[in-house]
């Protein structure tokens, strides 16, 4: 997205990316949000899915319809989709790792795998979380991230499936793709071998099988609440986006969206000689609203609510009031803050349990 915004406005541009397109051990669903705002990811090679299985610890499954469907990618599809657009933009990519970079005055010198050094006037860091550019991106430390793994099975189903369980900050998802299942689970504060042992015991609980199919693991940042008032953004002659940038949602894990769009203000504010003002302009567009998510995220998936898990709670609740299911459309959507959902689930406190008193009631009284 950077590269394509600086290449469209004449500058020279490189994209240096070991990989270039690669999977990931992601569901890869693309909100209403990402796809309003770049239309142009609707004619991308995508799986449209409206609908959703909910599943938590001692309560029966709820479907929810969703009314803003998601479009769901394999990475390595959208990875090229968005690397064709920055070469067509004039972009030149270049398949090779960066091993290190140095600053000498106004300028940086960029050592590469292949024994050759570029020079260039101004970096956008795009490396991921496990950016080994450690001083140029976010600053975070073990307590600042989450694991990701998972499998990609050659199966078939129309719906997502999320699986939530007490005592565990994170959850497993099974999303169908175009040609596979990604099926995988994300958590924090969990080793890698006991979420890995958590997923394939659901796999096989549900009869889908694993066996043979490609594994991944990934690390993702998850900044907690105290990482982000330091986080850092930029500095003298580079930015950062994405995963480098510590741009994920704390309570989702989900990190596509914020990767394009910071990339996109990037790209913008580079070109027209402001890079100076891309710190403020994502934190106030997102970043500030991620930070407020760190500081829910732990309760929503370990708190308690009248003797039960919280998840347990939200499934109820969601079969039982409109407004929380009202809510949780748009949370699907990515078209509500997390500032504005708090609000409005504190402001609607009485009114949303009138309604699953009166909806449990009406319950009881047609069941036989």
């Amino acid at each position: 997205m950077a590269a394509e915004q600086l290449a469209g406005a004449g500058v020279r541009t490189i994209l240096l990316d070991e990989k270039l397109a690669w999977e990931k051990p992601c569901g890869g669903g693309v909100t209403w949000k990402a796809y309003h705002q770049y239309p142009f990811l609707q004619a991308g090679p995508h799986r449209t899915v409206a609908s959703s299985w909910l599943y938590a610890d001692h309560t029966e499954p709820v479907r929810l319809d969703l009314q803003q469907p998601l479009l769901i990618f394999s990475r390595r599809e959208l990875n090229q989709l968005l690397l064709d657009r920055a070469e067509r933009a004039g972009a030149e990519l270049v398949a090779d790792r960066v091993t290190g970079v140095e600053r000498a005055a106004d300028s940086w010198r960029i050592a590469r795998r292949s024994g050759t050094t570029l020079h260039a006037d101004f970096l956008v860091v795009a490396l991921g979380g496990r950016n080994p550019l450690r001083t140029l991106g976010t600053g975070w430390t073990p307590a600042d991230s989450m694991i990701a793994l998972g499998y990609h099975i050659p199966s078939e189903q129309p719906h997502i499936d999320l699986r939530f369980f007490a005592g565990l900050e994170g959850y497993i998802w099974i999303f169908p793709r175009n040609n596979h299942l990604s099926a995988g689970i994300c958590g924090k504060g969990e080793s890698a071998a006991g979420l890995r042992q958590r997923l394939e015991h659901y796999l096989s609980g549900r009869g889908i099988s694993y066996k043979g199919a490609q594994f991944y693991a990934h690390m993702l940042p998850s900044l907690d609440p105290g990482s982000w008032a330091g986080n850092r953004l930029a500095g003298p002659g580079w930015l950062a986006v994405g995963d480098a940038a510590g741009l994920v949602d704390p309570v989702t894990g989900e990190g596509i969206y914020y990767a394009m769009r910071s990339g996109d203000l990037a790209g913008q504010l580079i070109a027209q000689g402001r890079p100076e003002a891309y710190a403020a302009a994502v934190r106030t567009e997102f970043a500030d609203d991620l930070a407020y998510a760190a500081t829910l995220a732990r309760r929503v998936y370990l708190g308690r609510f009248c003797g039960g898990a919280n998840t347990t709670r939200m499934l109820q609740f969601l079969r039982r009031s409109p407004r929380i299911h009202a809510l949780m459309q748009e949370l699907f959507a990515g078209s509500i803050s997390y500032r504005e959902l708090r609000a409005r689930i504190r402001g609607n406190f009485q009114s949303t349990m009138a309604e699953i008193a009166i909806n449990a009631f009406f319950r009881r009284m047609v069941t036989p």
